[in-house]
C-alpha cells in the first residue's frame, strides 16, 4: 500500500496540482486586492460614494443582516472568475501558437530521401 501511495504522490500530476493551488491562491489574493482597492472605490465614485459593505444593515429581532457584504462577495466572485477565465484563455492561446509553430516546422528528410538526393547530385556531376 505504501508503494502505491508513493507512486501516486510522486507522479507529475500531483506536483502540478500542488503548484496550481499555490499559484491560484496567490492570484486570488492579487485579484481580491484589485477589487477591494481599485475597482470598488471606482464603483463607489460612480455610485456617489456608496460602499456595498457599509450599506444600512437591517436588524430583525436583534439579528443584523449585512446584505451589503453579500453583494460585495458576489461582486468579488465575478471579478475573480472573469480574471481567471481571461488568464486561462491567454494561456490556451499561447499553447495553440506554440503547437502551430511545432506543426509548421518542416520534417527532416528520411535517410532514403537523402541518399536519393546524393545519388542524383553525383549523376549530375558525372554528366
Amino acid at each position: 500500500m505504501w508503494e502505491d501511495f508513493k507512486k501516486f504522490a510522486f507522479q507529475g500530476n500531483v506536483f502540478d496540482l500542488a503548484v496550481a493551488v499555490v499559484i491560484g491562491t496567490a492570484f486570488s489574493q492579487i485579484v481580491t486586492s484589485l477589487v477591494e482597492h481599485i475597482i470598488m472605490p471606482t464603483v463607489g465614485i460612480l455610485f456617489q460614494g456608496v460602499n456595498f459593505e457599509t450599506l444600512a444593515t437591517p436588524t430583525i429581532n436583534g439579528v443584523a443582516i449585512p446584505y451589503g457584504m453579500f453583494i460585495q462577495a458576489v461582486f468579488d466572485f465575478f471579478i475573480i472568475a472573469i480574471s481567471i477565465f481571461l488568464f486561462i484563455r491567454l494561456l490556451v492561446k499561447f499553447k495553440k501558437e506554440e503547437k502551430e509553430e511545432k506543426e509548421e516546422s518542416p520534417e527532416a528528410p528520411t535517410s532514403e530521401e537523402l541518399l536519393t538526393e546524393i545519388r542524383d547530385l553525383l549523376k549530375d556531376q558525372k554528366q
